[in-house]
Parts: structure tokens; sequence; C-alpha cells
């Protein structure tokens, strides 16, 4: 889509008092969809800007997470600096942040600050468990909400291992980031209708919970089995093959060689007997996928009507035409060259909704927003200026 094209957010501004992941993916996401965002950095910036891969010291995980932004340095806990955030936000539709609850009324940028002169002011704090309760202060990490949240007991019992597993992938931030959007566009389409704001209290336990739908519910009424998607060994990798339906049943047990399974083997033959007799079912099944390449496998089962994926890297999905075609990826520049991120998961015919190709430095933009946004004179805006410098 043209970079020309009108965006479903085009006109609204956001001030940005995000750092790390969980609060700059939800901006991000707001970028995406044509919001103006305006992130607010103090010292040496957001800790991201230092996170590995770096090249010619500029961070492409910052990049990722930031593309599309503009960058202003402020010192929240100077006067200059507190004043000139306040008039930014009073010129904003959004005020985001995820400090830990209490710290934006603190710095005098809380959601009462805004809302007395902006009644019509959107608020959104992102937080680990929320803005009130007995755990709302606690310190919240991905990994730390993870097991809080009863999400990495659920996966050991699934795996059926002893302990819990080692988990790299930061899901809390970047789940909470994509409901603190929603929430956002949903208070937005809120004032639009009645002219009134909105205070959205986003927690990332909260967002972990909304995962879970068998395991919630089978907590509070223990029927029926947990029964994991485990990977199955081909000769050179891994597939996942999920013959979820009688269908899918039938066609596996004749594509393996088994066609027995579908009338005379007990374990089997029943949908029920398959439910208790899973893994065993998939042991069968790898012993003849293990004979096999995995490409081969999956193009075997996808021709049959089976669901089936072959376990990928993700250099190999970065390169697989089908991603090209979608335009599943796009390219951005920074100092440090260029580099692709993935865009929104959703895409809108004759609207601009991708990645916006622009990764701020430090503060690149503090002047141009104090002088055209505010009006403020040279002299202040070099107080401003001093007063955010580390």
């Amino acid at each position: 889509m043209s970079s020309s094209a009108p965006a479903p957010l085009d006109g609204i501004r956001i001030l940005d008092f995000t750092s790390l992941m969980a609060g700059p993916s939800c901006s991000r996401y707001l970028a995406d969809l044509g919001a103006e965002v305006i992130k607010v950095e103090t010292g040496v910036g957001d800790l991201n800007r230092t996170r590995a891969p770096v090249k010619d010291g500029w961070s492409r995980t910052f990049g990722q997470l930031n593309t599309g932004k503009k960058s202003i340095k402020l010192d929240l806990k100077t006067q200059a600096g507190k004043e000139a955030a306040i008039a930014i936000g009073l010129k904003s539709d959004v005020i985001l942040e995820n400090w830990r609850p209490g710290v934006g009324t603190r710095l005098g940028v809380g959601y009462a600050d805004f809302a007395r002169q902006r009644p019509d002011m959107v608020y959104c704090s992102i937080s680990g468990y929320g803005q009130v309760g007995p755990n709302a202060e606690n310190a919240a990490y991905a990994g730390i909400i993870h097991a809080a949240s009863g999400y990495e007991l659920e996966q050991m019992r699934h795996d059926r291992r002893d302990t819990p597993s080692n988990n790299g992938v930061f899901i809390a931030d970047m789940l909470v980031g994509v409901w603190a959007a929603l929430g956002v566009q949903a208070a937005l389409f809120h004032r639009e209708r009645t002219g009134r704001g909105q205070y959205v209290d986003v927690a990332m336990i909260d967002a972990m919970l909304n995962l879970m739908v068998f395991e919630i519910q089978h907590a509070q009424h223990q029927q029926g089995l947990l029964r994991a998607q485990k990977p199955i060994r081909a000769r050179d990798g891994y597939i996942l093959a999920l013959p979820v339906t009688q269908a899918n049943f039938e066609a596996l047990s004749k594509a393996v060689g088994h066609p027995e399974w579908i009338t005379t083997d007990q374990r089997f033959a029943k949908q029920a007997d398959r439910d208790r007799n899973w893994f065993e079912l998939l042991g069968e099944i790898e012993k003849w996928t293990s004979q096999r390449s995995a490409r081969e496998c999956e193009a075997h089962f996808t021709e049959l009507g089976i669901p089936v994926g072959r376990f990928r890297t993700i250099a190999e999905v970065m390169e697989d035409p089908h991603s090209l075609q979608r335009g599943t990826f796009a390219t951005i520049h920074d100092g440090g060259g260029e580099y692709r991120v993935p865009n929104s998961p959703y895409q809108m015919p004759g609207l601009n909704v991708g990645v916006r190709d622009r990764v701020p430095k430090l503060g690149q933009d503090t002047e141009i927003v104090l002088r055209e946004l505010l009006g403020y004179d040279e002299e202040r805006v070099k107080a401003c200026m001093e007063a955010g410098s580390p």
C-alpha cells in the first residue's frame, strides 16, 4: 500500500512515556495505523537503545519497536520538562505510560493531571498487575508474569515435564501491547460517540490469562484430557500434524500405512480412544515420519488435507514465498543500515496500515516539537533541552 494512502488513525496524536517492550509495542501498532506518536525519553533514553543486535550504535530491537515515532528528550523531574510534557499532553488525544502504578501521579503527569483540563483525554496505563490490588506495586517483567499467571505450569503439564521450561520469548510484553492498542482504540471510539475521555488500565497478567481458554475452564471443572500439540520427529527436523477430525484421522492412517487404526485398533478407532492414547498415536506416526524429510512429510500430508506444519527457523519464514507475496515484512532504515521488521498482522485495502520507516535518534524531534507544537521561543527550547540532558 502506498505511503500516501490514508490511515485509520490519521490526525490522532499520542504522547508516549513508555519504554522497553510492553508500552513501545502498543505505540508502534498505533503508529502503524497513522497516529503521530511523540516518544518522551530521559537521560540515555529507552534502555532498548542499547539492546542487541546493535549495528553502528543503532539497536535493531529498539528500531522494530519504535519505528514511525518521534523522539523528544525531557526530564520530567524538572519544572521545565514537566511543563513541556503537560503542554504536549494537552494537545494530544492519548497519553500512554507503563510505569509502576502511581509514578505518573508523583511526576505530575498522571491521568487526573490531564483530565482536569481535558475531560475528553484518553489515558492508558500498562502495568504488570493493574493499578490496584495487593500485587499492583510488584516488579513485572514478561518471564515473571508468565510464571505468576499459571502459564508456565500449564505448559509444563502439556509437555509432561518435571520442571517449567526456559522461555526466551517475551509473550506477555507483546501480548499486552496488542490489548492496550485495542483498549485505546475502543476508548477513542467511545470518545467519538460521547465526547468523554477514558482511563484505560491494562494488566500484563490479565493478557496472559486470556490466552488460556481450556486451562481456565479445566481448573474449575476438570473434565476432558489435556491433549498437547506434540512435535513429531522427521528425518531432518520436526513437523506438527493435527488429525483433529475423523476425516483427518482416516486420511493420516492410510497415509502412514495403517488403515487398521480406523476400524480395528482399539487404541485409536474412536475419538475418545485417541484422546486417551494421544501420545501413543503420535509415536506411531513418528515411526513413518522419522524415515522421511520434514518437507516430504509436510507436502504429503498437506496434499491429503491433513493439518500439518513443518518447524521452521525465523530466517526460513522471512524468505518464504508466502511471506514475501503477502508483504509480511517491511524494510526500515536507521544509522546502521536497513533491515526488515514485521508489519502488523492485518491488512486493509485502500488504507496504509504498514510499518512507518522512521527510527528516531534520541531526542531528535525535541526542538521541532517544542517550537511548532507549543510555540516555544529559542530561550525556552534551550532551557527544556538543557534540563533534559544526562
